[in-house]
Protein backbone atom coordinates (compact mmCIF):
# COMPACT_ATOMS: atom_id res chain seq x y z
CA UNK A 1 0.00 0.00 0.00
CA UNK A 2 1.12 3.17 -1.04
CA UNK A 3 0.53 6.54 0.88
CA UNK A 4 0.19 10.15 -0.31
CA UNK A 5 3.52 11.95 0.91
CA UNK A 6 2.86 15.21 2.83
CA UNK A 7 4.39 18.59 3.32
CA UNK A 8 6.78 18.88 6.27
CA UNK A 9 5.08 22.24 7.25
CA UNK A 10 1.45 20.21 7.22
CA UNK A 11 2.63 18.48 10.62
CA UNK A 12 3.59 21.99 12.09
CA UNK A 13 2.31 22.25 15.63
CA UNK A 14 2.80 25.33 17.81
CA UNK A 15 2.07 25.01 21.83
CA UNK A 16 1.84 27.91 24.32
CA UNK A 17 2.55 26.60 27.81
CA UNK A 18 2.56 29.47 31.12
CA UNK A 19 4.73 28.67 34.13
CA UNK A 20 3.18 28.06 37.04
CA UNK A 21 4.47 27.58 40.93
CA UNK A 22 3.64 23.59 40.65
CA UNK A 23 5.75 23.54 36.92
CA UNK A 24 8.76 24.61 39.21
CA UNK A 25 12.18 23.49 41.05
CA UNK A 26 13.38 24.97 44.28
CA UNK A 27 15.44 28.03 42.17
CA UNK A 28 11.97 29.15 40.35
CA UNK A 29 12.99 27.66 36.81
CA UNK A 30 10.77 24.96 34.80
CA UNK A 31 11.46 21.60 35.52
CA UNK A 32 13.32 19.87 32.91
CA UNK A 33 10.79 16.75 33.10
CA UNK A 34 7.94 18.99 32.65
CA UNK A 35 9.17 20.52 29.45
CA UNK A 36 10.18 17.00 28.16
CA UNK A 37 6.41 16.43 28.92
CA UNK A 38 5.38 19.08 27.12
CA UNK A 39 7.51 18.55 24.45
CA UNK A 40 6.42 14.83 24.17
CA UNK A 41 2.71 16.16 23.81
CA UNK A 42 3.92 18.45 21.33
CA UNK A 43 5.59 16.10 18.99
CA UNK A 44 2.71 13.33 19.72
CA UNK A 45 0.66 15.93 17.98
CA UNK A 46 2.77 16.95 15.05
CA UNK A 47 3.00 13.10 14.29
CA UNK A 48 -0.80 12.58 14.59
CA UNK A 49 -1.25 15.15 12.59
CA UNK A 50 0.90 13.75 9.53
CA UNK A 51 0.51 10.12 9.78
CA UNK A 52 -3.71 10.62 10.90
CA UNK A 53 -3.25 7.74 13.70
CA UNK A 54 -2.52 7.13 17.49
CA UNK A 55 1.33 7.34 17.76
CA UNK A 56 3.30 6.30 20.80
CA UNK A 57 7.09 7.81 21.71
CA UNK A 58 10.04 5.45 20.51
CA UNK A 59 13.02 7.71 21.31
CA UNK A 60 13.89 10.96 22.47
CA UNK A 61 17.61 12.26 21.90
CA UNK A 62 19.51 14.49 23.79
CA UNK A 63 18.09 17.06 25.35
CA UNK A 64 20.35 20.01 26.79
CA UNK A 65 19.00 23.08 28.26
CA UNK A 66 20.43 26.11 27.02
CA UNK A 67 18.82 28.69 29.15
CA UNK A 68 16.16 28.24 31.93
CA UNK A 69 12.48 29.54 31.82
CA UNK A 70 11.48 31.04 34.83
CA UNK A 71 7.97 31.17 36.62
CA UNK A 72 5.81 32.94 35.14
CA UNK A 73 7.12 32.95 31.77
CA UNK A 74 5.72 31.26 28.87
CA UNK A 75 6.85 28.32 26.98
CA UNK A 76 6.94 28.37 23.24
CA UNK A 77 7.54 24.51 21.75
CA UNK A 78 7.79 24.15 17.69
CA UNK A 79 7.17 20.36 16.72
CA UNK A 80 7.15 19.21 12.68
CA UNK A 81 8.04 15.84 11.04
CA UNK A 82 11.13 16.03 9.51
CA UNK A 83 11.12 12.49 7.90
CA UNK A 84 9.23 9.78 7.84
CA UNK A 85 10.25 6.12 7.56
CA UNK A 86 8.20 3.21 7.22
CA UNK A 87 6.48 3.50 10.35
CA UNK A 88 8.46 5.90 12.55
CA UNK A 89 8.97 9.82 12.39
CA UNK A 90 11.03 11.99 13.68
CA UNK A 91 9.94 15.18 14.88
CA UNK A 92 12.11 18.04 15.37
CA UNK A 93 11.08 20.44 18.27
CA UNK A 94 12.43 23.72 19.30
CA UNK A 95 11.15 25.25 22.39
CA UNK A 96 11.36 29.28 23.83
CA UNK A 97 11.27 30.95 26.71
CA UNK A 98 8.99 34.29 26.64
CA UNK A 99 9.16 37.24 29.33
CA UNK A 100 5.94 38.84 28.76
CA UNK A 101 6.86 41.46 31.34
CA UNK A 102 9.75 42.62 29.47
CA UNK A 103 8.44 41.50 25.98
CA UNK A 104 11.43 39.52 24.91
CA UNK A 105 12.00 35.64 23.60
CA UNK A 106 14.50 33.54 24.40
CA UNK A 107 15.79 30.22 23.20
CA UNK A 108 15.59 27.14 25.84
CA UNK A 109 16.59 23.94 23.97
CA UNK A 110 16.00 21.79 20.61
CA UNK A 111 15.38 18.34 20.01
CA UNK A 112 14.33 15.36 18.06
CA UNK A 113 11.66 12.44 19.03
CA UNK A 114 10.54 9.57 17.42
CA UNK A 115 7.44 8.71 17.09
CA UNK A 116 5.58 5.12 15.84
CA UNK A 117 2.51 5.29 14.19
CA UNK A 118 -0.44 2.57 15.70
CA UNK A 119 -3.30 0.40 13.80
CA UNK A 120 -6.37 -0.58 15.27
CA UNK A 121 -4.59 -3.51 17.17
CA UNK A 122 -1.96 -1.35 18.54
CA UNK A 123 0.63 -2.96 15.44
CA UNK A 124 3.03 -0.57 13.77
CA UNK A 125 1.69 0.54 10.65
CA UNK A 126 3.13 2.50 7.49
CA UNK A 127 3.29 6.20 7.74
CA UNK A 128 2.93 8.93 4.29
CA UNK A 129 6.59 10.05 3.50
CA UNK A 130 7.88 13.64 4.25
CA UNK A 131 8.48 16.22 1.59
CA UNK A 132 10.75 18.99 2.89
CA UNK A 133 10.31 22.00 0.68
CA UNK A 134 12.09 25.06 2.27
CA UNK A 135 16.19 24.04 2.79
CA UNK A 136 16.01 24.01 6.58
CA UNK A 137 13.60 20.93 6.07
CA UNK A 138 15.71 19.94 3.22
CA UNK A 139 18.44 19.53 5.97
CA UNK A 140 16.53 18.14 8.67
CA UNK A 141 15.73 15.31 5.83
CA UNK A 142 18.83 15.03 4.94
CA UNK A 143 20.45 14.71 8.40
CA UNK A 144 17.64 12.26 9.67
CA UNK A 145 19.28 8.82 8.35
CA UNK A 146 22.29 9.49 10.19
CA UNK A 147 20.59 10.27 13.28
CA UNK A 148 18.24 7.47 12.83
CA UNK A 149 21.49 5.01 12.53
CA UNK A 150 22.85 6.26 15.42
CA UNK A 151 19.93 5.96 17.25
CA UNK A 152 19.65 1.94 16.20
CA UNK A 153 23.20 1.54 17.29
CA UNK A 154 22.96 3.10 20.55
CA UNK A 155 20.16 0.98 21.11
CA UNK A 156 21.73 -2.63 19.83
CA UNK A 157 19.53 -3.02 17.53
CA UNK A 158 22.03 -2.23 14.09
CA UNK A 159 25.39 -2.92 14.33
CA UNK A 160 27.95 -0.30 13.57
CA UNK A 161 29.23 -1.96 10.43
CA UNK A 162 25.50 -1.86 8.83
CA UNK A 163 24.92 1.78 9.04
CA UNK A 164 25.73 2.91 5.65
CA UNK A 165 25.36 6.49 6.33
CA UNK A 166 27.61 6.16 9.47
CA UNK A 167 30.09 4.15 8.27
CA UNK A 168 33.17 6.99 8.09
CA UNK A 169 32.63 7.47 12.38
CA UNK A 170 33.18 3.42 13.11
CA UNK A 171 35.01 1.98 10.62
Amino acid sequence: MTLTPKRAQDSMIQMTELVLPNDTNTFGNLMGGRLMYWMDIAAALATMKHCSAPVVTASVDNISFETPIKLGNVVHIEAKVSRAFSTSMEVHLRVWGEDPVQQYRYKSNEAFMTFVALDPNGKSRLVPQIIPDTEEEKQLYEGAMRRRQLRLILSGKMKPQDAEELRALFI
